[in-house]
């Protein structure tokens, strides 16, 4: 049973000040207000002047993102595993959001299972979950923007099957009461000729060890690495809450599948792309965020350390001792100080470590467009932040939001930190709906409210960036949909009969063109 408090609301003051460290020589920034965007021969631009209306591209980079939704169940009569299916047929059949595939695509995905969206990315049912993978952004904006896009249609068919009573969906990681752990996957296109030298490997390991210190989705309790297991690892100071909700659950630096030997990083080589001149890095490491803006500093942050990385200009000495373990230890101290032994045999902080990338991010990369320059400005108030005032970050930063939301609560109700109460509430600050979301409910200051509010737009569900493979697979989606003719729909091609193919090899072209001839065949 899930006990939640309906007049409890939390507010912070909505004019944080910002307090920002200058980056690189002679750095000067200004806040940057962002307003929503517009519509444009039916795609999506940006009025923002993140992008001063150019199409400006993330560090000449497609991203995308994956996220599988939990479902909670509020009727003791209904089954939890029946409605990720049930939503799934409405969202194809009933609101004709996408085509469903007609094809075997594996031995656990028959036809029906799933299928490609108008947005150009895909929902499709994992394991009893289901799960939307963004389509492919060569901005960051339209990463978060496309990211919500998933959280707009699951809403959006309970709204309409007027189940938002009865069923929610939790955009969170873990469940509390099995010890299971569930995915958000990002992808990032990279140069194949990359070099990923043991150098280079660990140097990318100490970011992402240490950069959970603002992206992490925090929870209670703790986990056994191995989910299967609840015999939880002997600790010396119980962990009551914790930064991350991957942390316990990553069991391996660098490996090629996915389940019960979780990485930080996948090293399956799938581009989905040409070969030839990309790879594809698939992260496991990162939480799912319900605050846009921790959301936009996961991907943002991490693509511009990937152009340090191409570009050869990593910092160094930034290689940890054990990055897995490392993960676990900055996750376990959500009060600090976050220390990590390096391989040097030296101790760093995460803090420190992250603003020594950023230095380097802005060095190298400040100038190259205002997207960018945005993201460098709001990586430095988030990392000044957590040394000057831990306020500012509430709304932004999700695990220090629910850290405080529920504080307050158990400080209200008497609670200790393993009350059950607590641990629905953990839960429902992942509730989607921002009728019952906790996030939802939280004022945060007018730099992260800009932000947050400017991302949510309605028309991602069914519209697809305008400036990338997306756009073209979208407009073979819309055909399919209304035809009775056979087809297969990938990620990199798009097929309809054994010798009518078209290759959609490069990711930064929209394809519209060719797939309109594609149709008129």
């Amino acid at each position: 049973m899930i006990r939640t408090s309906a007049v409890f609301v939390a507010t912070v003051s909505p004019n944080h000040p910002s307090s920002c460290r200058l980056i690189g020589k002679d750095a000067v920034r200004a806040r940057v207000s962002c307003t929503p965007l517009h519509r444009a021969d039916g795609m999506l631009v940006s009025a923002c002047p993140c992008s001063l209306m150019r199409d400006v591209r993330l560090v000449n980079r497609v991203v995308g993102l994956e996220t599988e939704y939990g479902a909670l169940v509020h009727d003791a009569e209904l089954s939890t595993e029946a409605w990720p299916a049930r939503t799934k047929n409405y969202i194809f059949r009933q609101a004709r959001a996408g085509a469903l595939d007609l094809h075997y695509r594996d031995y656990e995905e028959p036809p029906g299972n799933g299928g490609f969206l108008l947005n150009g990315g895909r929902l499709y049912l994992d394991m009893g979950h289901i799960e939307y993978a963004s389509p492919e952004c060569v901005r960051l904006r339209d990463a978060v923007i496309y990211d919500l896009a998933g959280d707009a249609l699951l809403l959006g068919a309970l709204r309409e099957m007027q189940a938002c009573n009865r069923v929610s969906f939790i955009k969170n990681n873990i469940d509390h009461y099995t010890g299971a752990t569930f995915g958000c996957h990002e992808n990032y296109l990279m140069r194949r000729e990359t070099q990923f030298t043991p150098p280079v490997l660990g140097t990318l390991l100490c970011f992402l060890a240490t950069r959970q210190i603002y992206t992490g989705a925090g929870r209670i309790g703790q986990a056994h690495p191995l989910a299967f297991d609840f015999d939880l690892p002997p600790s010396a100071t119980p962990v009551r809450f914790q930064i991350s909700q991957r942390a316990d659950h990553i069991v391996n630096d660098i490996y090629q599948w996915v389940q019960f030997n979780r990485a930080i990083i996948n090293a399956r080589d799938e581009p989905l792309a040409d070969y030839r001149k990309f790879r594809r890095l698939h992260l496991l490491i990162g939480d799912s965020n319900m605050s846009p803006f921790a959301t936009a500093l996961k991907v943002g942050t991490t693509a511009c350390i990937l152009t340090l990385l191409e570009e050869d200009k990593f910092p160094r000495g930034l290689i940890l001792q054990d990055a897995v373990v490392a993960t676990r230890e900055v996750s376990h101290q959500p009060d600090g100080p976050w220390l990590v032994e390096l391989e040097n045999g030296r101790t760093a902080g995460a803090l420190d470590i992250q603003w020594r990338f950023l230095d380097a991010a802005a060095k190298y990369l400040q100038g190259r467009d205002a997207e960018i320059d945005w993201l460098l400005e709001s990586w430095s108030f988030v990392l000044d932040s957590f040394a000057t005032n831990l306020d500012a970050l509430i709304g932004g930063v999700d695990w220090l939001t629910k850290r405080w939301l529920l504080q307050k609560f158990s400080e209200a109700e008497s609670l200790e930190w393993d009350d059950p109460w607590l641990l629905s509430l953990d839960l429902e600050y992942h509730n989607i709906d921002p009728a019952r979301g906790l996030f939802f409910q939280v004022k945060a200051g007018k730099r992260i409210t800009d932000w947050n509010q400017s991302v949510r737009i309605k028309n991602a569900s069914y519209q697809p960036p305008a400036n990338s493979r997306a756009a073209g697979r979208s407009q073979a989606v819309a055909y399919f949909r209304d035809s009775d003719i056979p087809y297969v729909i990938n990620w990199d091609s798009i097929a309809s009969g054994p010798q009518d193919i078209l290759v959609m090899s490069d990711p930064f072209s929209t394809y519209t063109s060719e797939v309109s001839a594609f149709l008129r065949r």
